[in-house]
């Protein structure tokens, strides 16, 4: 069984990255939540390589990221 949702009505759905080049031709990845919500954008990547080695590091290192609550 897959991890629950927070909420506890059923398990957590897998999110979505979207991968583009901007009009400056910098490649950038949006994270979608199942729910079609964007919840993360990456900055400006100048290849479509460096965009995804930033996508398998958000894979890699977000499941068990710690929160830290700062004061701005």
């Amino acid at each position: 069984m897959g991890p629950a949702a927070l909420d506890g009505e059923g398990p957590l759905m897998a999110g979505t990255f979207e991968l583009w080049t901007d009009k400056g031709g910098d490649w950038r990845f949006n994270l979608k939540a199942s729910n079609g919500q964007v919840i993360a954008t990456s900055q400006g990547y100048s290849s479509k390589a460096s965009a995804m080695k930033g996508i398998d590091s958000v894979r890699k290192n977000a499941p068990d990221a710690g929160v830290t609550e700062i004061e701005r």
